[in-house]
């Protein structure tokens, strides 16, 4: 099998040594996103549920690039700087993910990227 690097201008350009996702065989590894805008890369102001949205705005974009979709996705990880955010994060979650949920895991961390509030990470399947 074969390492594919996927890139979209689509959504926010890595911000240091790592690809926005990975496809290896008839899998997608999508980075961790945090709330950056593709075009400005600046994070978007707004409360938890306004940077849930563009963070899996972004990683719909690198799933659409990488042949995949948000239904195909099988697992996330939520990083959330602070766990009360948690059911406004789910709020937005769900509008992302109605038809079938994924696997996921949500954790509190003490610090993330640019000092943001989230980053989501998916794997998902590839379309065939």
């Amino acid at each position: 099998m074969q390492k594919d690097i996927i890139s979209t201008n689509k959504a926010p350009q890595a911000i240091g040594p790592y690809s926005q996702a990975v496809r290896f065989g008839n899998l997608l590894f999508v980075s961790g996103q945090i709330p950056l805008d593709p075009v400005t890369a600046e994070i978007v102001k707004g409360d938890i549920k306004v940077q849930t949205k563009r963070i899996l705005e972004n990683l719909n974009a690198i799933l659409t690039e990488g042949g995949s979709s948000l239904d195909n996705v099988l697992r996330t990880t939520i990083f959330l700087a602070n766990l009360e955010d948690y059911a406004d994060v789910n709020e937005m979650y769900t509008e992302f993910f109605d038809k079938s949920m994924p696997a996921r895991s949500t954790v509190q961390v003490s610090r993330l990227p640019m000092d943001v509030r989230i980053e989501i990470d998916a794997i998902a399947g590839i379309n065939t």
